[in-house]
């Protein structure tokens, strides 16, 4: 059977299928480590003020980020109420539309023998990406600027290719309406990458921008900011200097500049991170990039421009985000829809049965096994789960990767028990071992253990650095400085301190270690609740 005769169920058997895996126990989870639960409870007082311009954290305010996530948050606190599962909502919906855009996008080459496989391998491969899908289930911004820029960046290059007038110019202004959103995702970084793909596109072609879109800045720039004042426009007003020092100074300008915010990494990290994102279709990427060489840059057929498009689309924000002084591993994810369009060209030549792929599917069979032996020796090693249970969750990855090593004429079927394992694989760990990690990162089943005993008003006072859930499941009773931020433990003096001044016990975060001491102190109370093998939480009084 002709893969093009499978094209149009399997385009609609796949999203179905994503549609319901992207929104499957996105609550059966804590949020977990410094970043979801505090974004969650921005969302939550906003929403709870009915105010939807300013952020706050504890009552205080809160200008790290801009406001698009948390109105998709606040959205579904409105219509499913306050819970990890609403919050995580909005960004696994900013997944499906990011795939739906690389989809659209794949199906816009015109070979026609490939132009469904093309859109329907790069959806699949980006669908079942190993960091896209972990993203896409993460109360965070990165996957939300994914989606804006994505969408930017495929209305862009679909205008390139549009042979229609009024059309192009509809895609063009769609361009600059999503560059006005991704404003409203991250801030600027939303301007960055889009014009600096598009300029860096342009560069690499030796070809002038065609008239009519040199004339679209005249009155798409405009619309960008039109878009992007919905917010900014009224916290300029509101807050003044203050937000433009707090929001573009320190979290724009000195987050890229310095390791003020302690995210330091060598400048190959990217290049490791991107390998490491894209498991299991690392292979697939790379066998794109290496093809590149052979491209004809300057062609005009809408192909190679889709392809040139899509390696400048890779490189550029590779290049920008490498440069950084502060780096974490979600700046970099609007880079992986365009490697998931490199993939998946490869892919659907694999699937027409062009030889020259082979390789890079058996590659990626052996890279399953890989991962299976890993994980085994992860367990091994670190003894956080037995070795049986992490070759139990990774058994299907075993199964497809021996599948697709073997020199089969069945591209379609290792293609797809490939992509099956990797969702097999995904549901298998948040129910087997996602939970241990979320019960050491997270301060939740602590909290739950001191309401048990009596202490669900206590104020909590020495949060951990690296774990910064109090914020969101002890609302209101976080004790945070005159800066806005919470009180961080420094040591026994400091809380002795701060029971004299309360003359009422309170509820301490400290490192497990440290847990001993308190128990010796005989100027005061103490009652252990519990540890989660990071963090111990004891509530000190008073004798």
């Amino acid at each position: 059977m002709q893969f093009s005769t499978l094209a149009k169920p399997a385009n609609l058997i796949l999203f179905l299928v994503i549609i319901a895996f992207y929104v499957y126990g996105l609550g059966h989870l804590s949020f977990v480590g410094p970043d979801e639960a505090r974004y969650a409870q921005v969302a939550r007082e906003m929403f709870l003020r009915n105010d939807f311009i300013t952020p706050t954290l504890g009552g205080h305010l809160w200008f790290e980020k801009p406001a698009l996530l948390y109105w998709l948050m606040i959205g579904s606190y409105k219509i499913f109420g306050v819970s990890e599962w609403s919050a995580r909502l909005g960004p696994a919906i900013c997944g499906l539309v990011t795939i739906f855009a690389v989809f659209w996008l794949g199906n816009r080459m015109p070979d026609a023998e490939r132009r469904m496989g093309t859109g329907f391998c790069s959806a699949l491969i980006l669908a079942t990406s190993f960091g896209f899908i972990a993203f896409s289930r993460a109360a965070s911004f990165d996957i939300v600027i994914t989606m804006t820029t994505t969408w930017a960046l495929a209305l862009f290059i679909a205008s390139e290719t549009e042979p229609d007038n009024k059309r192009r110019k509809r895609l063009l202004a769609g361009f600059y309406l999503f560059v006005g959103l991704s404003l409203l995702a991250k801030g600027l970084v939303g301007l960055v990458i889009p014009m600096g793909v598009v300029g860096g596109y342009f560069v690499v072609r030796g070809k002038a921008p065609a008239r009519e879109v040199w004339t679209s800045l005249l009155w798409g720039l405009p619309l960008s900011v039109v878009t992007a004042s919905i917010w900014y426009g009224p916290m300029f007003l509101k807050h003044g200097t203050h937000f433009f020092n707090e929001f573009i100074v320190q979290h724009h300008f000195a987050r890229y500049l310095s390791n003020t915010y302690h995210h330091p990494a060598p400048i190959y990290y990217y290049l490791v991170i991107l390998i490491l994102l894209a498991l299991p279709w690392t292979a697939f990427v790379i066998d794109g990039l290496v093809h590149a060489r052979t491209w004809l840059w300057k062609a005009d057929d809408s192909f190679t421009r889709i392809r040139t498009f899509a390696l400048v689309w890779i490189v550029l924000p590779l290049i920008f985000f490498s440069f950084s002084n502060s780096k974490l591993p979600g700046y970099i994810l609007p880079v992986l829809p365009a490697m998931a369009l490199i993939a998946g060209e490869r892919l659907s030549l694999l699937l027409s049965a062009d030889r020259r792929t082979r390789w890079a599917i058996r590659t990626t069979g052996l890279l399953c096994v890989i991962l299976v032996v890993a994980a085994g020796i992860y367990a091994a090693r670190t003894g956080e789960f037995p070795v049986r249970l992490a070759l139990t969750i990774t058994a299907p990855l075993l199964i497809s990767g021996a599948i697709a090593v073997l020199p089969l004429r069945r591209p379609v079927l290792q293609m797809m028990l490939v992509a099956v394992a990797t969702g097999v694989v995904a549901i298998a760990a948040l129910h087997l071992a996602a939970p241990t990690f979320a019960q050491r990162d997270s301060a939740k089943f602590l909290l739950q253990m001191a309401d048990a005993k009596g202490y669900g008003r206590t104020a909590i006072y020495g949060l951990q650095r690296d774990d910064r859930t109090p914020e969101f499941y002890a609302a209101g009773r976080v004790a945070y400085a005159p800066d806005g931020e919470p009180v961080i433990y420094i040591g026994l003096e400091q809380i002795g301190n701060e029971i004299i001044r309360r003359g009422e016990p309170i509820l301490v975060f400290v490192p497990k270690q440290d847990a001993e001491l308190f128990a010796s102190q005989k100027a005061v109370r103490t009652d252990a609740i519990g540890h989660n093998e990071r963090h111990a939480l004891i509530a000190v009084g008073p004798r």
